[in-house]
């Protein structure tokens, strides 16, 4: 470590890049996951509804906006955060990623049928008991997705810091 003192301009230029996200956690009726298929991403094909960070936006905003968009859900604040997520840069991806995956509660059935998916992001939308998604992710996407029905079922927060994009 260097005890020479930078300005904010030298020390802005020095830090890893990093990408911000927010995410909505929820759970049916019968607190079973929901999740959104989506058609960019063979290698991550079900997800939360939610998104990178536009500059300057807080993650429960991104949260709030990208649900709205991908599915038509209007989310309820305050904000519940159930999971911090950290993932290293890849080959995959060349930046860092770090989000917050809030907790919205259960979705009623209307709810569910109410969405309106983006079809320029999402197909279909899933809810299906947790041990059932193991073979429709990625096993990392999987154990991500335990962490934050552990948390959202204990009320205590969790953080998932192996989402790397390679190994």
């Amino acid at each position: 470590m260097s005890s020479t003192w930078l300005s904010p301009e030298e020390y802005a230029a020095t830090p890893p890049e990093a990408t911000l996200f927010g995410s909505v956690a929820s759970g049916g009726e019968s607190d079973r996951p929901v999740h959104l298929h989506a058609v960019h991403s063979a290698e991550h094909p079900w997800q939360w509804p939610g998104g990178t960070a536009e500059p300057g936006e807080p993650p429960w905003d991104t949260a709030v906006r990208e649900t709205a968009e991908e599915t038509g859900l209007v989310v309820p604040g305050p904000p519940r955060l159930p999971t911090a997520v950290f993932g290293l840069p890849g080959a995959a991806w060349p930046f860092a990623t770090s989000g917050l995956v809030f907790d919205c509660g259960r979705l009623t059935d209307r709810q569910l049928t109410g969405i309106t998916l983006a079809p320029d992001e999402h197909d279909e939308v899933r809810v299906l008991p947790l041990a059932d998604w193991r073979g429709l992710m990625p096993e990392r996407d999987f154990a991500r997705l335990a962490a934050v029905m552990e948390a959202r079922r204990t009320g205590m927060a969790a953080h998932f810091d192996t989402w790397d994009w390679d190994a």
